[in-house]
């Protein structure tokens, strides 16, 4: 409920007397669960990160067994969820630019999240044999954020459209194709 709130309305312009409505509760039982906004922001980004991170690995696990593949699953997924007409963003993006404060949990879990990523991705590029998996996971990471933000300004049909090739270049150009036999 809250999630869904402060990603559709932001999450400063969401409070939590609306919060509580909304989840027909009291205000002062999300204070006693949370102790403060703050708190239950952290909560809120820390949630969707987890969500994110079992669709990612879901996704990975049903992909073809070939890391190659396992990438492009993951964009596929992301473009999936660039080109719903729920999107707004990415939301960790969103608790980033909303949260600047590196001590506040929105902004550490956001930043967890992040981390997390593309970590996950460089654990893809090593699998690949590429010449520089570390500099092909920044690469990947980068289009990655760029599919966001670009998603978000420009929608699915800008520049975000190009995600998966520019994907499949970048893999192309730095890796061993997959045995396709």
């Amino acid at each position: 409920m809250a999630g869904d709130l402060f990603y559709r309305k932001g999450i400063r312009a969401t409070g939590v007397d609306l919060v509580a409505t909304e989840a027909d509760v009291a205000p002062t039982t999300l204070y006693r669960l949370f102790t403060s906004k703050d708190g239950l922001v952290g909560a809120y980004v820390e949630n969707t990160h987890h969500d994110f991170r079992h669709q990612v690995t879901t996704t990975i696990h049903n992909a073809a067994p070939h890391p190659h593949d396992q990438i492009l699953a993951i964009f596929d997924l992301v473009l999936q969820q660039v080109s719903s007409t729920q999107y707004r963003g990415c939301p960790m993006l969103m608790a980033l630019a909303e949260f600047p404060d590196p001590d506040l949990p929105a902004h550490r879990n956001a930043v967890t999240a992040k981390s997390w990523f593309r970590d996950t991705i460089s654990q893809l590029t090593h699998q690949l044999t590429a010449d520089n998996p570390t500099e092909l996971a920044d690469h990947l990471t980068l289009v990655f954020e760029g599919l966001h933000a670009s998603g978000q300004s420009l929608g699915p049909q800008g520049p975000a459209k190009h995600a998966r090739t520019l994907v499949e270049k970048l893999l192309t150009t730095t890796t061993p194709q997959p045995n396709t036999l």
